[in-house]
């Protein structure tokens, strides 16, 4: 045991005083002008290093350098800066003048992946033709220079494409682990904080690096971020992922391959790729099996009523994204201007605003501001639709145009869905033509124009049952009908078409048409969509549900009755004139029956009387 002791101390002895020894003999400053030449070599990037080198002996044999700059040819500020770099290097090939750097740590370090630090290839300079620049095996005969680790710690990137605008990540760590053959394994996590939303993410990859820069691909085993803040769900929205990324530096070609996404209870498949030059050109194809909307988005407002109260729960404020002074003068949906797109869309399953769809599909165009939905098609329970339209945003003024397409959908559920309070359920057909600017359920109600035509069936529309208030207010007028008794508080129809007009928020109705095995009606209206209200006139026979005189309950049957249905949504009222026919009706029933008295008795002159008194009323 006493000669293990000794022998491990005689070791550390050896090994120590040969540390000291190497710290004293050999000066890390004689390595500048190396590591300053070796980087302009092989990348043509300027090098500073502020400072001077000193070894850093425990845990790990290292170099340590002050404020460090890395600069791009001919850019204008630096790719990156840091306050202090490390470089742990190999103690064996240190006693062979050779220096191998098996880790550089960056801690404190900006990284700008932005216009001004790009390189700036000099004009008429030659263009080298397309091979590896990075060698196999160092081809220099004394100093080897080679990283096989990068560890950047607490740091920041900033990147911006062209003039858009900046993102900042902060709070990186990235370790970064290469082997001879440039294969590379990265671990990254960081933060984004922008516009009061914040995202923390974090990734692991392996990095093929071996035909760079022409190409990089890198293999994204695990993905995960949250999302939280301004304008999301109040959960946040939590997602993982992975996906294969290539770079085509000569095509300036980013493709996304094997991309299969979840975010919360959502998922996409597919594969993405954009080729960047003055006008990016998207091409995007993207499955979905679930795409549950209402938890990527935010909630949706309840739009109110002008002049009526908010009701409980819609006062409390929603926090929203800050108005960004440089982008206030911007027209909607400026984002979609300067670049083209071909994006394809299909789901199993879509859920928004309370609405179940499937078999959703969509094919969409983006021209530089012109989008072209040539597509968008789904199942809604029983029923289906389609929306196709365009929305125009090359101009300040947004222009968009829709022709929906609906095909027995329940309407109930769309009044729900955008918060429409008319108690009306059943099958809605529509074929239409819609225009407006943005593409809001507000500004629906607002702005927007259009016609439609529209047919329900098995319709229901509670709170008013048109057959019982005709037949109440006959009953009162007249002792000679009744009516069976009818506690349904709903209008019932199995059929009702009408050609709607919607202008600035008034929705007019025309060539009401409605019938079913107890009443026919027909009318006509107007709808205002802003302050809820309606204005409406209807012509109603009871068809079924009479008892008493034969001859005034077919003189009903036949004989439309004036009613008018006006009033807030939500408490409407009605005016019938039911007195006024029924005493015409009497009026008539006399005057024919005193006619036909004259006619038998023209001869007399009571007959004769009342023959020119007939013709006098």
């Amino acid at each position: 045991m006493r000669r293990i002791l000794t022998t491990l101390m005689i070791l550390l002895v050896v090994v120590v005083a040969g540390l000291s020894a190497l710290v004293l003999l050999v000066n890390p400053n004689d390595f500048r002008a190396y590591m300053v030449r070796q980087v302009d070599v092989r990348s043509g990037y300027e090098l500073k290093l502020d400072g001077p080198l000193r070894w850093h002996v425990w845990p790990q044999l290292s170099i340590l350098s002050g404020r460090m700059s890395l600069t791009a040819p001919g850019a204008s500020v630096p790719l990156v800066t840091a306050d202090n770099m490390r470089l742990d290097v190999a103690l064996i090939p240190l006693l062979s003048h050779q220096l191998q750097v098996e880790q550089v740590m960056l801690k404190g370090a900006v990284i700008q992946l932005t216009p001004q630090s790009e390189a700036v290839r000099k004009e008429n300079a030659p263009v080298a033709p397309r091979e590896n620049t990075l060698p196999d095996v160092p081809e220099d005969a004394g100093w080897s220079f080679d990283i096989g680790s990068l560890k950047v710690a607490d740091s920041v990137l900033v990147f911006q494409h062209e003039s858009d605008e900046q993102v900042t990540v902060r709070n990186i760590n990235l370790q970064m682990d290469q082997d001879k053959h440039h294969l590379a394994a990265v671990d990254f996590t960081g933060r984004i904080n922008r516009n009061q939303r914040d995202m923390t993410l974090s990734m692991k990859a392996n990095v093929n690096a071996s035909d760079y820069p022409h190409e990089l691909t890198a293999d994204i085993k695990t993905l995960s971020w949250t999302l939280t803040g301004a304008d999301l769900p109040a959960q946040g929205i939590t997602g993982q992922g992975s996906l294969q990324a290539i770079w085509r530096e000569e095509q300036k070609q980013l493709t996304l391959n094997q991309l299969n996404l979840q975010a919360n209870d959502s998922d996409l498949k597919g594969h993405a790729s954009v080729v960047l030059g003055e006008e990016p050109k998207w091409v995007i194809d993207l499955q979905s099996e679930k795409l549950n909307l209402e938890n990527l988005l935010p909630p949706q407002p309840v739009a109110a009523a002008e002049g009526s109260p908010a009701q409980q729960g819609q006062t409390q404020p929603k926090q929203t994204r800050p108005v960004i002074s440089s982008s206030i003068d911007q027209p909607d949906y400026n984002g979609l201007r300067g670049f083209t797109a071909e994006i394809s869309l299909k789901a199993d399953a879509v859920r928004w605003r309370g609405i179940d769809f499937s078999a959703v599909n969509s094919q969409m165009q983006n021209q530089n501001g012109l989008l072209t939905i040539s597509a968008l098609t789904g199942k809604m329970g029983a029923g289906s639709l389609s929306l196709p339209g365009v929305v125009d945003v090359r101009k300040d003024n947004v222009r968009t145009t829709f022709q929906p397409r609906l095909d027995n959908v329940e309407i109930g559920t769309i009044l729900k869905a955008f918060n429409y309070p008319i108690a009306l359920t059943g099958n809605l057909t529509l074929a239409g033509d819609f225009s407006g600017n943005k593409v809001d359920a507000e500004a629906f109600r607002r702005d927007w124009q259009g016609q439609a035509h529209v047919e329900l069936t098995n319709t229901r529309m509670e709170g008013l049952n048109f057959q019982q208030l005709v037949q109440q207010a006959v009953e009162r007028s007249s002792s000679n009908v009744k009516a069976n008794e009818n506690y349904d508080s709903a209008t019932r129809l199995d059929s009702f078409t009408t050609d709607l007009t919607l202008d600035n928020g008034q929705l007019t109705l025309d060539n009401m048409q409605g019938q079913s095995a107890l009443l026919a009606l027909t009318g006509q209206g107007t709808l205002d969509l802003v302050k809820e209200t309606t204005d409406t006139r209807f012509n109603v026979r009871v068809l079924s549900g009479w008892e008493g005189e034969g001859k005034l309950v077919d003189f009903l049957k036949e004989t439309p009755i004036p009613l008018s249905v006006f009033g807030k949504w939500q408490a409407l009222n009605y005016s019938l004139q039911v007195d006024q026919l029924l005493r015409k009706h009497l009026q008539d029933e006399a005057k024919k029956r005193l006619n036909e008295w004259a006619d038998k008795n023209k001869d007399s002159q009571n007959g004769k009387d009342v023959k020119k008194l007939l013709e006098k009323l």
